[in-house]
């Protein structure tokens, strides 16, 4: 069985419905636990694929000592670009997949004068290239409806295709090279996923949306995700091919 290493930076950002679209493609999980103390891996070799997730910290937190995995992960990620090695970046694996590319990363700013704006909940992401121009973005719509948690954005990396953007962020997903994408918006989530969030990172949420902001967001999740879920793990399935395409 093919095997897809999955870097995972906290106990609750896990690959969710990003693992169970691995397995549909017949590729076996080598699940890292960084947070746990599992070593970033120092070679490819063996694997045909790789993903790294989200988390709370951040590019700028490279050198802490709370975060050693940091630093190997960028290693990691310039040799998997030097090789056009298929590489999905999720959120923080977005934003380390555009600094290893050469891409700053910083607070997403929005505003006169401009002030350190999180994106977060539900919210309208545009496609800024169609299916036919794109096969990784094969029947989505112009514009879909997907979940937000973030504070940083990044530039474009050099030589980067810019995929998808929203009025406040907008780099939202784009590819390097012909295998490797990063997605800064959240497509792995399942209900019980965002409740378990919603339990480690309320204030982070409620700082974004106001007091209700916990509760706003469960409510949005129950109106949205259904639908979402559906799109999001044919949308999973088509990345992923489009992902291992050779030449």
């Amino acid at each position: 069985m093919r095997r897809a290493i999955v870097l995972q930076h906290a106990v609750h950002e896990g690959p969710a419905r990003v693992g169970s679209a691995l397995r549909r493609a017949g590729f076996e999980l080598d699940l890292r636990a960084l947070h746990a103390g599992a070593p970033v891996p120092t070679t490819l070799e063996g694997a045909e694929l790789l993903v790294v997730m989200g988390g709370s910290m951040g590019v700028a937190d490279v050198g802490d000592a709370r975060y050693p995995f940091l630093a190997p992960e960028l290693d990691l990620l310039r040799a998997a670009i030097a090789r056009d090695f298929p590489t999905l970046g999720i959120c923080l694996g977005a934003q380390l997949l555009a600094a290893a590319a050469g891409a700053r990363v910083y607070p997403n700013l929005t505003g006169d004068p401009p002030r350190p704006t999180r994106e977060v909940g539900w919210g309208a992401v545009h496609f800024v290239r169609s299916g036919r121009e794109e096969p990784a973005l094969e029947g989505l719509d112009a514009a879909e409806l997907v979940l937000h948690w973030h504070g940083d954005t990044f530039d474009l990396p050099p030589g980067a295709t810019l995929l998808a953007s929203t009025l406040s962020c907008p780099h939202q997903m784009f590819r390097l090279g012909r295998r490797q994408y990063g997605v800064q918006f959240h497509v792995e989530l399942d209900d019980s996923d965002v409740e378990t969030w919603l339990a480690a990172d309320a204030d982070y949420v409620r700082g974004a949306l106001g007091p209700d902001g916990v509760e706003r967001l469960r409510r949005d999740t129950a109106r949205y995700l259904p639908r979402f879920r559906e799109r999001g793990d044919r949308w999973l399935d088509r990345l992923l091919a489009s992902m291992q395409v050779r030449g």
